[in-house]
């Protein structure tokens, strides 16, 4: 493609080196994301570079194993499919959003939780940042502005509860989400975030990770991403601290 290292290595966003390990020492694969972007650069399939790796036509039909149900919003999707993902966990136990507020007020969810609790699964709540730009953003988005932040105050004070509970951790988070992501174990419930939409009307993926597919994968991976940046609270008034 008469591109040299350095070229390749600004529209991937990794360092030249990196590049040129990826060529002179073979057991040292890119990660997944890296090695479709290459090949989308270069035009070719990813097998063609890395020979003992799937067509793309392989990644795209693990992909599709993995989607169970596309739900076209959220208010159309049971409100018992959160709580029944949610009483199958045995590993992890995570809750991705800004506020979440409707589900702080479902009793029943407050109960899986504290079974959880008591079982030692360790349960992560990574709720949006008041104070953020990225809440006040969204908020805007929404066209409830303040409001967005208010209703995360509010869902602290719903989960007070729960603060304290072995292996339940809370944080505070100020990205920009995409989606709302709720895991357990090896599945999940993405709820996109849509422009001028509340996310109860934007479209919901229910998702279970299958071998060879990626896109549980991909929402997981974000997920652990939000988590390291974010702030952990240890009781609901925390929420007053600095960002």
């Amino acid at each position: 493609m008469g591109l040299t290292l350095d070229e390749v290595a600004q529209r991937l966003g990794v360092a030249s080196k990196t590049v040129e390990r990826w060529i002179n020492e073979p057991e040292r694969k890119p990660y997944r994301r890296f090695q479709f972007a290459t090949a989308s650069l270069l035009k070719c399939e990813v097998s063609y570079l890395w020979p003992d790796e799937r067509t793309s036509a392989e990644v795209a039909a693990a992909g599709n194993a993995e989607l169970v149900r596309l739900y076209p919003h959220r208010s159309v999707v049971m409100q018992t499919l959160w709580t029944n993902l949610y009483s199958k966990a045995t590993r992890q136990f995570d809750l991705l959003v800004y506020s979440g507020f409707w589900l702080t007020e479902d009793a029943t969810f407050h109960r899986i939780v504290k079974e959880k609790s008591a079982d030692g699964v360790p349960i992560r709540f990574i709720l949006g940042e008041p104070t953020s730009q990225a809440v006040a953003v969204r908020g805007e988005d929404e066209g409830i502005g303040a409001a967005m932040a208010g209703k995360i105050r509010n869902a602290l004070i719903n989960y007070g509860p729960l603060f304290g509970l072995p292996g339940v951790e809370f944080r505070l988070h100020g990205t920009t989400l995409y989606n709302s992501i709720y895991r357990a174990d090896d599945e999940m419930l993405a709820n996109g975030h849509l422009y001028g939409v509340g996310a109860y009307m934007a479209p919901v993926l229910h998702l279970r990770r299958v071998p060879g597919g990626e896109l549980f994968d991909a929402y997981a991976e974000s997920v652990e991403k939000v988590w390291e940046s974010a702030r952990p609270i240890s009781s609901p008034a925390d929420w007053e601290g600095t960002t």
